[in-house]
């Protein structure tokens, strides 16, 4: 069988070729939203297989195994490492169309060298070989993120965390990268008076979760914060008096602060009582929720720009329904605010083309900070592959087509800006290029 995906895999114009290649392949990668964890990165963890590797964590897979009837003992309970493997080979083949099959032979074979098809029958093999070579030297958490070219990432933290993870990447000069935690305050947001609310300001010493948060938001700027993120179901700048005036100290904590500020909206988790009693949140039982309301959101803008302190800002939407909306309303506020990566559920061929549609039609792609990983997973970079090869695709129809001249080195330049330079530029105003 010829090798999958291909070397011009989604790549189907010679300009689109041409503009991967030259121009996209082998930028770094500025990953400014994920989920990995600081502590597996501060002690050089090293995955004694790929069920440790790619299934403990990865709620896409657990998904994907539900949907084809894989019985959860195989999918966060007891099962072995291999038998977990192994029923992940054997759905992995019916998952026609689906970004998780791409994802999967592009991390075989960009970590592993490994061009087999993952399916029932090479399960063992691969897994034999995988595991021989995660237990080499050049398979921890370090070197799989540096093998990538990784330059910068941006963890999800709480603002209790005391960030000694973080502390520890720092003082490590073996890590080539820069590691920067996230401001993540939602629970406290939602909840002000609630028991973690109460114990964040205890530890600050003050009686006021507004004080407490900017106080916290200070000592994760001492250890290199350059965002916040919040993820809302609903926004509730309107209808919630105490939401409104918290989240108002904060957006301009950030702005004094030059903290860029993350929205995700529209996303409803934890839908399944039964997924979240037995494993917690986390667990795959998420799902687009409604539509975000534009006259709270505005509202929230205004406010901070009247006060000159919108921060920089990024939307992404859960529910397409709001694509037009977000990528409008970031012009808005442009050059600070930008209309963000397809996340989720969006994160796939369909999605991102319909984000990059936005950003041309409604924007400008050409200022665009490109993708994130927004993941779980230490080897799930070549998503950034992927959505790199479908940015060159859709610029190399447009030349093919006729609707934008076969300018390679205005639209090449265009690609390594949205690929790396932007974000470079967007997080970190100033900062040398190389890094």
């Amino acid at each position: 069988m010829t090798r999958f995906p291909d070397t011009d895999f989604l790549l189907d114009t010679d300009f689109a070729k041409q503009l991967y290649e030259k121009y996209a392949c082998d930028k770094p990668i500025f990953d400014y939203h994920n989920h990995l964890s600081p502590k597996d990165i501060a002690q050089h963890r090293r995955f004694r297989n790929l069920t440790e590797l790619w299934l403990e964590t990865d709620h896409y897979k657990w998904r994907a195994m539900r949907a084809l009837g894989v019985d959860e003992r195989y999918i966060t309970g007891d099962a072995g490492d291999v038998e977990k493997f192994q029923a992940w080979a054997d759905i992995l083949p019916r998952l026609v169309g689906n970004p998780l099959y791409y994802w999967t032979h592009l991390e075989l074979q960009r970590y592993f060298g490994i061009d087999t098809l993952l399916g029932p029958d090479t399960a063992r093999k691969i897994w034999e070989k995988t595991e021989e070579l995660l237990s080499q030297d050049g398979f921890d958490t370090v070197s799989l993120l540096d093998r990538m070219k990784v330059r910068v990432l941006c963890t999800t933290d709480d603002p209790a965390d005391s960030l000694e993870w973080h502390r520890r990447i720092r003082e490590d000069e073996t890590i080539p990268f820069q590691v920067c935690p996230s401001f993540r305050p939602d629970k406290y947001l939602m909840d002000p008076h609630g028991e973690v609310a109460k114990a964040l300001c205890e530890s600050y010493d003050t009686e006021d979760i507004s004080e407490a948060l900017i106080r916290s938001l200070d000592h994760f700027r001492e250890m290199g914060c350059l965002v916040s993120d919040h993820g809302f179901s609903e926004f509730p700048y309107l209808s919630n008096a105490e939401f409104r005036e918290l989240f108002l100290k904060l957006g301009m904590a950030y702005a004094e602060r030059g903290i860029v500020m993350q929205l995700h909206l529209g996303a409803i988790r934890n839908n399944s009582p039964r997924l979240f009693a037995a494993f917690g949140p986390d667990a795959g039982g998420d799902s687009v929720g409604q539509t975000t309301d534009p006259a709270a959101i505005s509202t929230f803008f205004r406010d901070l720009e009247e006060r000159d302190r919108l921060p920089k800002t990024i939307l992404y939407n859960l529910n397409p329904a709001d694509n037009r909306m977000l990528s409008t309303m970031a012009v808005n506020y442009a050059p600070k605010m930008q209309y963000g990566a397809a996340w989720w559920f969006n994160d796939m061929f369909r999605g991102i083309n319909d984000q990059l549609d936005e950003l041309m039609e409604t924007g400008s792609l050409a200022a665009s900070v490109g993708m994130l990983t927004d993941s779980r997973s230490f080897t799930s970079f070549p998503r950034h592959e992927y959505f790199r090869r479908i940015l060159c695709r859709k610029l190399g129809r447009l030349v093919e087509e006729g609707l934008w001249p076969a300018d390679m080195e205005n639209l090449g330049r265009i690609v390594e800006d949205v690929c790396y330079d932007n974000a470079v530029r967007f997080f970190q105003p100033g900062t040398d290029m190389m890094f």
